[in-house]
């Protein structure tokens, strides 16, 4: 235990952010540089390495957590890295983009502020990086056995990583011109830089792992071409379609899913684009949808010069504490406010949206360019939303992005018809306990089994699935394994 009193005599204490009015102007991430080190140590002594440790329940990935909080607590970085990677490939990405429900697992949760593990966690692989302890695993000996991975989100990355140290000869293949899937071009830059991405990459070409970008499977390659090039394939390309909203105006000018519009503002990070081609530059900017991608949409757009920005969500203002039916040490819905709600804004909750308003179409063009949103105020009974008569109005929207989550794998290409996978009741790639498809050597791992989740699911089922892969190409298998895949228990 890292200090028997810690967590008596120590409050809990975040990582700093950045003034809201100089970030604002900028894509940095949001945090102060180099401000959180000094108190991390403190922080990790509040971990009471409970005999019972609720956070590995709470961790997806079953991450060591009282062990590295010990570590950090004594500051030997080295042998806290070591823990931290044993059971995550990427800790880095974790440690800013998950929302860290080991946290709300913690012991100390049930009646004070959460041990800050997401902060520890960020920290030790920081300064991992900084002194040079993240360095190149390659394998002993190649097995002569090769795989396919559809896929460089955090799953396909994973499974790759793992897959390549057992000694199997790995290509990733990625559909969009850089490696990273969502964290590339659905995670803005001020939430993580992509310098994060990148020297993984590099860490793992040296491990040996090989990346093809701007190949689609299904239509560039085929799913035959795969099968009879490689061993087994891994079937890691998340969950693409987005949810629709089908009332009338969609098919107005500048109305756009939230996958259409964060990539853009990406693409001018990485120098593709001078301005974004969907830009919130003084427009009335409106997101529809109250999660993460909805919060994302809305720090953009700041960061783009919207004249405002309103966040629409049908569900009514969750509470800040947990609700009796959420109780510890499940993973509760509570309000949250992320840096980018820190910045403006406004936050509507229970309306949804009945119709948008648009302008004349322009010589040439079929339809005009939305103007307004009109919404109700709704309430749930049974179940299901009512809408509150006499509650109708119309707020200004020149810009809307949709984020109201995805339902499935991409099924356009053709790559699940040619494979000829089966899909569970959800419209996922059905799989069993080895994240076997009904196709022999061919497997699935991430959202496009699980359905749309946390990365923190999405990297522990790219760990599964390799140890699965393994076990059908060597008959046996030491690759660390987190997770069964009928365990929904966090999917969101």
């Amino acid at each position: 235990m890292a200090d028997p009193k810690g967590f008596l005599n120590i409050d809990r204490e975040v990582a700093p952010t950045r003034p809201v009015e100089e970030r604002v102007k900028d894509w940095n991430e949001v945090y102060q540089p180099g401000s959180l080190l000094p108190i991390i140590s403190k922080q990790a002594s509040r971990c009471m390495d409970c005999g019972i440790p609720f956070c590995h329940n709470g961790c997806p990935l079953g991450n060591l957590i009282p062990e590295w909080n010990d570590f950090a607590y004594r500051e030997d970085w080295s042998a806290a890295s070591e823990r931290l990677h044993a059971t995550n490939n990427f800790p880095e990405f974790t440690g800013r983009l998950c929302p860290a429900p080991c946290e709300s697992a913690c012991v100390l949760a049930i009646n004070q502020p959460a041990v800050t593990i997401k902060n520890v966690e960020v920290s030790i692989i920081d300064k991992a990086w900084d002194d040079g302890d993240v360095t190149p695993q390659p394998p002993e000996r190649l097995s002569g056995k090769t795989v396919a991975v559809v896929g460089s989100g955090p799953a396909g990355l994973a499974a790759a990583q793992q897959l390549t140290r057992a000694g199997h000869t790995v290509v990733v293949f990625e559909r969009a011109d850089r490696i990273g899937g969502l964290l590339r071009y659905g995670i803005p830059e001020f939430k993580m830089e992509k310098v994060h991405i990148n020297r993984r990459i590099e860490q793992m070409r040296a491990e040996g792992t090989k990346f093809r970008t701007g190949v689609e499977i299904g239509t560039d390659l085929t799913a035959g071409d795969l099968r009879r090039r490689y061993d087994a394939v891994v079937i890691a390309a998340g969950s693409t379609i987005a949810r629709e909203l089908p009332v009338d105006g969609r098919e107005l000018n500048g109305i756009h899913q939230a996958m259409e519009y964060l990539p853009l503002a990406n693409k001018v990070q990485e120098g593709d684009y001078v301005t974004s081609p969907i830009s919130a530059e003084d427009k009335h900017v409106v997101v529809i949808g109250g999660g993460d991608t909805g919060a994302d949409c809305v720090g953009t757009a700041h960061r783009q010069g919207a004249r405002s920005v309103t966040q629409l969500e049908i569900m009514p203002r969750p509470g800040e504490d947990r609700a009796p039916n959420q109780p510890w040490p499940t993973f509760p819905m509570l309000y949250k406010v992320t840096s980018a709600h820190e910045e403006g804004g406004e936050r509507v909750y229970s309306v949804s949206t009945t119709h948008f308003e648009g302008t004349e179409p322009e010589e040439g063009e079929s339809v005009g360019n939305v103007r307004a949103l009109h919404l109700v105020e709704v309430e749930f009974v049974d179940g299901k939303p009512k809408q509150k008569p006499g509650t109708e109005r119309a707020i200004p929207a020149e810009l809307v992005t949709l984020a109201m989550g995805f339902v499935g794998i991409d099924r356009e290409n053709g790559m699940v018809e040619q494979f000829g996978l089966d899909l569970d009741e959800r419209g996922n790639v059905a799989r069993d306990a080895d994240y076997a498809t009904n196709v022999d050597g061919v497997f699935v791992a991430g959202d496009a089994g699980r359905g749309q989740s946390l990365i923190v699911w999405a990297i522990a089922e790219g760990r599964s699935a390799a140890r699965g892969v393994d076990r059908f190409l060597s008959g046996a298998s030491s690759l660390h394994a987190p997770v069964a895949p009928t365990d929904r228990s966090l999917t969101v």
